[in-house]
C-alpha cells in the first residue's frame, strides 16, 4: 500500500478531523556487511548460506571480533536487526573447538527462550552436534537431568537461575566447570528493581562459576537505550565492549502523531476514545491487505480492540475478519505459539496484543504498526514501532494519542520524542533492601570470605554482621558462613509485581483456559467478572483464592466489566528528606495497598454503564521503598 495515498484518503474523509498533527519521514538506510577474519568456523558459513545469509552485517561481525578477543560484549541495535547472531555464531564457534563448553542463555519470559530454542535448530540440521534445551518452570523433571548433564546451550531465565540452579550448584558442578559463555537477551528490559535484583544474581553466578574454575564471558543484547554500556557494565560488574553501530538495512519509515479530536459541545474538552480511532484505522488497514500490529495498554483493550475490529471486518469482508487475532501474556504456551506462526507466515493481517509482543519474538516483519497511547518511554515506543518494516518496503507506525495529559503533551511537542535520545536504564544493585536478601543468597550458596565483601557492595560488611545477629550466619577468622534453614532465595522474588499466578479453569470439567498473575487477577477474574480471550466472553462463577483458580462459563453477553478500585499509600520510615526548591524530597518505606471495591458492567458499544455489582476481596498490600515530592505550598 502507498501509505501517503492512505494518510491523504484519511484526510478527505468525512470524519476526518485533523487528526494529522505531525508526520515524521525518517529515509532508508542500506545494508552494511563486514568481513570476519579469520572467517567462520565451517560448517557455519554454509549453514547461513542455506538461510539467505552470504555476509554479515557490521555490527554482527564487531560483536563476534569482541566476543573471540576474550571481551564482555554488549550489542545494541534496532529492531529485528539479527541481534542473534551477534551471540549465536561465536558461541556455536566456541562449541566447535571446544565440545566440552558450556553456554548460558537468559531471556526476561520463557516465550522468548521457547523462540530462541527453535531459531537453533537450523544449525543443528546444518550438522552442528549439540544438545540444547530450555530448563524453566514448565521443564519436566526427566528432562531437567538430561539438561543438567549434557546441554552445551541452557536457555533459561533470571528466576530459574535465582532459585533453582545456583541454590543447587552441586549438582550442576559439570556445567558450572565448562561454563565459557553467558549470554542476557533483551537487556534493556532489566531495570529498576528487576534489573537490580538481576545484577545482584548474575554476580552469584559469577562467584559459584569462579568456584568450579570458570571465568565465563557475558555478551548483552538491547534495544536502544542512552546508556547501553554502562548499563551492561553494571549488571556484568565488569566493563564491557559496545558494539552500536547498526549494519542492518531498513525501508522508509513514515511516523505519524494521530491526535483524535475533541467531542462537539463536550463541557469537559474530552477528545474522542483512541480505541475507536485505533478500531477504524486497523479495519481500513487490514481491508487493504496490510499485515497490522496494534499495541494495547491493557489486556482488556487489546482483546475489546481485537473483537471489534472482527466485527467491522464480518460486515462486509467476513475472511479478513477470521484473519485477526489477540496477544497477550495469559494465553496457554501453545497457543501463542501458533499466533506467532500464523504472524510469521503471513496468515494472519492483524493482531492487537499488548506488549508482550514488543520484545524479541520472531514474527516476521509487518507493514503497519499502530501505538494504542503512549507507552510510557521512548525506548518502548521504538520497540514497538520497530516492528513495522518488511525488506525496502515503506512502513507506516500510527501512535493514536489518548486524552491524556502526557499523551496531548507529545501531540504539541513532537520533538520530545523524534528529537531526543531514549532513557537511561538505571539500577542499583548494591541497594540495601535488595542486597540483604541476596548476601543471604549468597552465603547459603558458598561461604563469604572477606576479601570478598569489598565486590558484594559497601553495606555487605553492615548487612552481614546484622544477619549474624539474628542467628542466621556465623563468623569465623577470614569467612562467614550460613547457619540459617533452607534456601533463602525461595523467599526472595526477583520482581516487583506479584509472582502468584491463578488458572482460569472452564467449567464444568475443569479445563485450563489461561492464567493471570496473582496482582491482576483481583481485577480481571473476580467473581462476577466478565474474562475476555480470543472475543470469546466469559463469566467467573468463582475465584478461588486458596486454590489460585477462576472458574468461567462461556456465555453470550453485551457487556464487560472492569473494577472500581482504591491506591493508599503509607509511609512507614523516613530515612532522608531535605528541601528542595522550597518544596520537600524524600526518600523512605513504604507499604502501597490497593482496595478492590466494586466492578461496573459497561457496554461493549457505547460504553454505558449498566449497573455495578460488590466485591469481596483482601487488600493487596506492597512493602516497597518510597521517594516523595511535597510541592511549596504557593504552589498548590
Amino acid at each position: 500500500m502507498d501509505f501517503a495515498q492512505f494518510l491523504k484518503r484519511c484526510r478527505a474523509d468525512r470524519y476526518y478531523a485533523g487528526q494529522i498533527v505531525h508526520e515524521n519521514l525518517q529515509p532508508a538506510r542500506p545494508a552494511v556487511h563486514r568481513e570476519l577474519d579469520p572467517p567462520l568456523t565451517e560448517p557455519l558459513p554454509a549453514i547461513l548460506a542455506a538461510e539467505g545469509i552470504e555476509r554479515l552485517y557490521s555490527h554482527q561481525a564487531g560483536a563476534i571480533e569482541a566476543a573471540r578477543r576474550g571481551e564482555h560484549v554488549v550489542l545494541c541495535t534496532g529492531t529485528a536487526s539479527g541481534k542473534t547472531l551477534g551471540y549465536n555464531l561465536p558461541v556455536l564457534e566456541h562449541l566447535l573447538a571446544e565440545p566440552n563448553a558450556r553456554a548460558l542463555y537468559l531471556f526476561p519470559t520463557k516465550a522468548l527462550a521457547q523462540d530462541q530454542l527453535r531459531g537453533l535448530e537450523s544449525f543443528r540440521e546444518g550438522g552442528i552436534e549439540f544438545v540444547s534445551g530450555t530448563y524453566d518452570g514448565d521443564t519436566p523433571s526427566s528432562m531437567r537431568t538430561r539438561l543438567r548433564e549434557r546441554a552445551q546451550i541452557l536457555l533459561s531465565n533470571p528466576d530459574m537461575l535465582h532459585a533453582g540452579i545456583l541454590p543447587n550448584h552441586m549438582r550442576w558442578s559439570e556445567f558450572f566447570a565448562n561454563l565459557r559463555y553467558v549470554v542476557v537477551d533483551e537487556l534493556h528490559t532489566y531495570r529498576g528493581v528487576f534489573g537490580s535484583n538481576v545484577a545482584n544474581v548474575l554476580l552469584r553466578l559469577r562467584r559459584i562459576a569462579e568456584h568450579y574454575g570458570s571465568t565465563p564471558q557475558f555478551i548483552g543484547c538491547s534495544a536502544t537505550i542512552a546508556n547501553p554500556e554502562e548499563h551492561a557494565s553494571n549488571l556484568f560488574s565488569a566493563p564491557v565492549t559496545l558494539v552500536d553501530e547498526d549494519g542492518s538495512p531498513r525501508g522508509p519509515r513514515r511516523f505519524v502523531l494521530w491526535n483524535p479530536p475533541l467531542i462537539p459541545d463536550d463541557m469537559l474538552g474530552r477528545r474522542r476514545s483512541n480505541t475507536v480511532e485505533a478500531e477504524a484505522l486497523m479495519t481500513e488497514l487490514i481491508r487493504g491487505q496490510v499485515q497490522t500490529i496494534t499495541f494495547c495498554r491493557a489486556r482488556v483493550i487489546a482483546e475489546l480492540l481485537g473483537r471489534h475490529v472482527r466485527e467491522r471486518l464480518a460486515r462486509r469482508h467476513a475472511g479478513l475478519a477470521e484473519r485477526v487475532r489477540s496477544y497477550r501474556g495469559g494465553y496457554l504456551a501453545e497457543e501463542r505459539r501458533e499466533i506467532e506462526r500464523q504472524l510469521f507466515e503471513g496468515e494472519l493481517l492483524g493482531v492487537t496484543t499488548t506488549n508482550a509482543l514488543e520484545l524479541g519474538i520472531d514474527i516476521g516483519g509487518l507493514d503497519a504498526c499502530l501505538i494504542l497511547g503512549y507507552p510510557g518511554s521512548v525506548s518502548s515506543t521504538l520497540q514497538q514501532a520497530g516492528r513495522a518494516g518488511r525488506g525496502h518496503e515503506e512502513a507506516l507506525i500510527l501512535l493514536v494519542a489518548a486524552d491524556s495529559p502526557i499523551d496531548q503533551y507529545l501531540m504539541s511537542h513532537p520533538e520530545y520524542l523524534f528529537g531526543q535520545s531514549p532513557e537511561h536504564a538505571i539500577i542499583d544493585r548494591k541497594n540495601m533492601h535488595i542486597l540483604l536478601g541476596h548476601l543471604r543468597c549468597a552465603v547459603a550458596e558458598l561461604p563469604i570470605r572477606d576479601d570478598e565483601c569489598e565486590t558484594l557492595g559497601d553495606y555487605a560488611p553492615a548487612v552481614l554482621d546484622l544477619l549474624a545477629e539474628n542467628g542466621q550466619v556465623r563468623h569465623q577468622p577470614g569467612i562467614w558462613f550460613w547457619t540459617g534453614s533452607g534456601y533463602p532465595s525461595r523467599e526472595i522474588g526477583l520482581r516487583s509485581s506479584s509472582e502468584d499466578v491463578y488458572n482460569i479453569c472452564l467449567l464444568p470439567d475443569g479445563q485450563v483456559i489461561g492464567t493471570v498473575d496473582g496482582i491482576s487477577a483481583f481485577s480481571l477474574v473476580h467473581t462476577g467478572a466478565i474474562y475476555l480471550q480470543h472475543g470469546e466472553t466469559y463469566h467467573v462463577e468463582r475465584l478461588d483464592l486458596n486454590e489460585k483458580n477462576a472458574y468461567v462459563k462461556e456465555i453470550e453477553t453485551d457487556y464487560y466489566t472492569n473494577v472500581v478500585d482504591e491506591t493508599k499509600i503509607r509511609l512507614d520510615q523516613v530515612d532522608e528528606e531535605e528541601t528542595w526548591h522550597e518544596g520537600q524530597v524524600g526518600f523512605g518505606d513504604a507499604t502501597v495497598t490497593i482496595f478492590t471495591l466494586m466492578y461496573r458492567k459497561v457496554k461493549f458499544h457505547g460504553h454505558d454503564v449498566l449497573g455495578y455489582g460488590g466485591l469481596d476481596l483482601p487488600p493487596q498490600p506492597l512493602e516497597t521503598a518510597a521517594s516523595w515530592l511535597t510541592p511549596p505550598m504557593a504552589a498548590l
